[in-house]
């Protein structure tokens, strides 16, 4: 706890000079201990600190005991006060850095009672909050119940060691705020034997997954992609996924497509190779896919029903690893028994509003995830679940975050893109795992070089094709 303390004081000091009134709130337990520890140390670092320590049920966590006795013989404190009853709550201006200490990890119950009032008070204050660990109400895992009116709304979170799920979520970005994770010197090894089902990606994950490429290597050898897609007036979905596919390292691409997106397709992506449905509109014939190591199927592929009828007797007679996207997942969210002829392995990669034509709609992030991990393993499939943090779940119920991405790629074409990348990762014989976090890592670091260039609000799909090769020179330390 001392260790965790000098961490969240250094922290407070780069953001807040010791001008700044502070004034901490510390909680029975081991938060509160973390909090009144805080206080000490700002305190003898020269910042005005008032504190206030809730005991309401005479009840304090060995540490949190011990820091109070510690901080008792603080003469440079403005002033401590343990509240066991009554309490007056001090004024909290536009001047004021108030220290979130009530509650930590452990909470499992919301806040009622007086917490319930105090946390009201803080959020209606003028003050800048910064929480310990996590924000005193929230949850670590699931707030689906939690009373959202009584969950410190932090300007800044002060994470120990970890981040925590919740905190992946978007719904529970207006109660973090800024987090900054702070390592207090946790043994590494034992956090490496952890049997984590939730993980983040890092760089080194990623970059340890990558094909190298052979110096004999010739096109025959890197893989030949199948994408189906596109139909009359949607030929650039098909676009973007081929020339993502393309700049993926894949040795070859063919795209099956209607006659209408002939003339776009050899203009716009000369180096792929063109099969053509025999409908000038939609795809109304299934291919054979002998001669292709991946398929990708879905992008701008529409849903007519003829179309689907298509699709599900493409399903059936595909041998190789298999992308569903797009139009294919929205197929088959409207015929769900078809769900069953999709072969163990397959690679669906769905954005929140597909996911919930297939699944139905959900209260919150960790609901929708909860079910991600139940289609995955029923169907033996891996689901890219899009979005801020996209979630790679597995057959086997675990689930990977990508940390890479921005609000930028919020844009129509960025899920095409993750679909020819995939695919092309797939073709060149990675398993599909590996295809997955190496592909959704990639896209999201590409589309972060982009923003730097572009910005944010400028930033399109063709940009992440644009910057995918900068993206894998960096994960690789060629950059």
């Amino acid at each position: 706890m001392e260790r965790a303390a000098g961490k969240l004081t250094a922290a407070i000091k780069e953001l807040w000079d010791d001008g700044t009134k502070v004034v901490v709130f510390a909680g029975p337990g081991n938060n509160g201990g973390d909090a009144l520890a805080v206080a000490r140390m700002l305190a003898n670092e020269g910042y005005e600190v008032s504190a206030w320590l809730f005991n309401t049920t005479g009840r304090l966590s060995p540490d949190c005991k011990q820091n109070r006795d510690r901080l008792d013989g603080v003469k440079k404190m403005k002033s401590f006060v343990t509240v066991t009853d009554e309490f007056d709550p001090p004024v909290l201006d536009a001047g004021t850095l108030v220290v979130d200490g009530l509650f930590g990890s452990g909470l499992n119950k919301p806040l009622t009672g007086g917490f319930a009032s105090l946390v009201k008070y803080i959020n209606a204050s003028q003050a800048t909050v910064v929480s310990i660990d996590i924000p005193s109400g929230l949850m670590t895992e699931s707030n689906e119940y939690n009373v959202k009116a009584n969950i410190i709304r932090a300007n800044v979170t002060l994470t120990l060691q970890q981040p925590k799920l919740s905190f992946l979520f978007p719904e529970n970005q207006q109660y973090i705020g800024t987090v900054k994770v702070l390592d207090i010197g946790l043994s590494q090894e034992g956090i490496n034997a952890m049997d984590a089902h939730f993980t983040v990606m890092e760089r080194d994950d990623v970059a340890c997954r990558i094909i190298g490429r052979n110096d004999f290597a010739h096109k025959g050898t890197m893989g030949h992609a199948l994408l189906i897609a596109g139909s009359r007036g949607m030929a650039g979905a098909a676009m973007l996924a081929t020339k993502a596919c393309l700049r993926s390292g894949v040795g070859k691409v063919t795209v099956h497509t209607p006659g209408a997106n002939i003339l776009p397709l050899q203009i716009g992506v000369p180096e792929a190779i063109l099969h053509i449905d025999p409908n000038d509109n939609i795809m109304t014939e299934a291919v054979n896919t002998e001669s292709y190591q991946a398929v990708g199927i879905g992008p701008g592929l529409g849903t007519d029903e003829m179309t689907a009828i298509t699709l599900i007797g493409q399903m059936r007679r595909t041998q190789c690893p298999m992308v569903i996207d797009a139009d294919a997942i929205n197929i088959l969210a409207a015929h769900k028994a078809w769900m069953q002829q999709l072969p163990a392995g397959t690679i669906m990669t769905p954005h929140i509003g597909e996911f919930e034509r297939l699944e139905g709609s959900s209260s919150d992030s960790y609901e929708r995830l909860a079910k991600a991990m139940i289609l995955a393993e029923r169907q033996q499939a891996y689901i890219v679940l899009k979005g801020h943090n996209t979630a790679i779940i597995t057959p086997g119920g675990r689930v990977t975050f990508c940390p890479t991405g921005n609000s930028g790629m919020a844009t129509a074409g960025s899920g095409d893109v993750l679909t020819g990348i995939i695919t092309a990762l797939l073709a060149r014989g990675y398993k599909p795992l590996d295809a997955c976090m190496v592909g959704t890592y990639l896209h999201g670091l590409a589309g972060d070089i982009a923003a730097d260039e572009v910005g944010v609000e400028s930033l399109i799909a063709s940009d992440i094709i644009r910057c995918l090769p900068k993206a894998l020179k960096e994960v690789r330390g060629e950059s």
